[in-house]
């Protein structure tokens, strides 16, 4: 059925309404406050039809009504007007962004704390991917037990957190032989390449065989993000919104939360050249809570991934306030990544004089 433009107005205006109130919406408020040509029967008519089309619910048959998912899902798609943030909220954006000098665990951490404090949501921010990161420079340090601890030290930042199993019998010295022949084999390649190593290529290391095994492996637990790759901030803001007065609300909200594998898998989604992503309750994704929306944005520069940063909290959210604030914050890292490559470059040209 075709919705009228009375009947999209009119839908607009209850969910603008419940977004910035949290209480039902009457047909008497709709047209003495924003439909005053209109009379409040023929408003209270189509509240109805609305409701047959499941796009409104009422609780009481004498109260207001409050927009379904569906409405929530019409509404972003058809209806919302576009968000704009104040200029202290842009200038906020601005000083956060300001030191260049932040290394991406560190910024990703500033990414989730502006958009939490600038929507005043939980943010969720998953740096960007490792596999396309290129490794700089590999070592094994001997560690004594049969282990050895694999450090790489990539284009974006050093991961150095995996042990692995050598031979009993490897002395220091050929841990070192080994590992300057696997460094300057993966030296200047990207992670996804190495992960593609296969066992041919493996064997083809004699003695050293084991080690290059137990290296490979090792970068294959960097295919997808780790809990210390997810940064939550502002779970603690969930009490700022009147649906999580309810005990039931907050149990479920924290059941995502509580599970960072959980929530890497919300915010990533299934692709990642999404810009702006909206899963609103389990309509959107199984693993949301009914009462939940998640809105998320991937980011990229010069064709290279910058993370996924987004936000999770009531489906009441303010979607136009929330998508500006992702928008303008992509635009800030983009000119961020921007700046770095400029510096990065002129550093390499001046290196290439000496």
């Amino acid at each position: 059925m075709k919705m009228s433009d009375r009947k999209k107005k009119i839908l607009q205006i209850v969910v603008d309404e419940y977004i910035n109130t949290a209480v039902p919406v009457s047909s008497k408020s709709i047209a003495e406050k924003h439909l005053t040509d209109v009379s409040s029967a023929t408003v209270r008519n189509e509240l109805a039809s609305l409701e047959e089309l499941g796009y409104l619910t009422q609780f009481h048959t004498s109260g207001g009504r409050v927009p379904s998912p569906q409405a929530y899902r019409f509404y972003i798609e058809e209806l919302m007007q576009k968000g704009n943030l104040s200029d202290s909220d842009l200038d906020y954006i601005d000083r956060a962004f300001a030191d260049k000098s932040h290394d991406v665990e560190h910024l990703i951490k500033s990414v989730s704390e502006v958009i939490s404090e600038l929507t005043d949501y939980t943010s969720v921010a998953i740096g960007p991917h490792a596999d396309a990161e290129t490794v700089r420079r590999l070592s094994l340090l001997p560690c004594g037990d049969g282990r050895a601890l694999l450090v790489i030290m990539t284009s974006e930042r050093i991961l150095r957190d995996s042990f692995i199993e050598i031979p009993e019998n490897m002395t220091d010295e050929d841990l070192d032989s080994a590992s300057r022949m696997i460094g300057k084999l993966f030296a200047g390649k990207p992670l996804s390449e190495i992960r593609e190593t296969g066992e041919a290529a493996i064997a083809e290391f004699g003695q050293y065989r084991q080690v290059m095994r137990e290296v490979v492996d090792a970068l294959k637990s960097y295919a997808r993000p780790r809990e210390e790759d997810v940064v939550l901030t502002g779970a603690d803001k969930i009490f700022n919104h009147p649906e999580y007065e309810d005990i039931g609300n907050v149990k479920n909200f924290l059941t995502v939360l509580s599970s960072k594998d959980k929530l890497a898998d919300i915010i990533e989604g299934e692709n990642d050249e999404i810009q702006i992503n909206v899963k609103i309750g389990s309509s959107g994704d199984k693993d949301v809570p009914d009462d939940c929306s998640v809105v998320t944005a991937t980011y990229s520069a010069g064709g290279k991934n910058l993370g996924t940063y987004g936000v999770i909290g009531p489906i009441r959210m303010d979607y136009p306030k929330v998508i500006a604030v992702l928008e303008n914050v992509g635009k800030a890292l983009e000119e961020l990544a921007k700046s770095r490559k400029k510096e990065k470059d002129k550093c390499d040209h001046e290196q290439e004089g000496k």
